[in-house]
């Protein structure tokens, strides 16, 4: 993990958490479904996406399928730089940079977490996510 982290134990482990989560939702497979997305996704969830498109929890997961990086057989995201800092207890911000192909991204996610049932871990979900492309020729 290449977190900024005070050094703590709660935030490494939040911090990881987020991440793991953040790479779960890469997944093609994650993506293809709805029932999958939606549990990473947290009920409040909206994105501004590259193109400057507004989106919810439910226009989310209507298209999420259909986006770039959903199809097993198409390229995938390939994350890198990840840091990610605690805000408040649960609550993690992550900044990482993607390629899909050609196309690069900077990225910034907000993920909570939420009580699991039974005592286990917590759920991390994304409660909000922002994407700026890189241009060619931009480091």
């Amino acid at each position: 993990m290449n977190g900024t982290t005070d050094g703590t134990a709660d935030e490494t482990t939040a911090v990881a958490a987020a991440i793991a989560a953040e790479l779960r939702l890469m997944d093609p497979l994650v993506r293809s479904s709805p029932e999958e997305a939606a549990r990473l996704l947290d009920p409040d969830f909206t994105e501004v996406g590259g193109s400057g498109r507004h989106w919810t929890y439910e226009t989310m997961l209507a298209g999420l399928a259909d986006h770039p990086g959903s199809s097993a057989d198409g390229p995938g995201y390939e994350p890198s730089g990840f840091a990610g800092t605690l805000l408040a207890p649960g609550v993690v911000h992550l900044t990482f940079e993607t390629r899909l192909g050609d196309q690069r991204a900077r990225r910034s996610s907000i993920w909570r977490a939420h009580p699991a049932s039974a005592g286990g871990p917590a759920i991390w979900r994304m409660y909000y996510h922002q994407s700026t492309p890189v241009p060619p020729g931009v480091d």
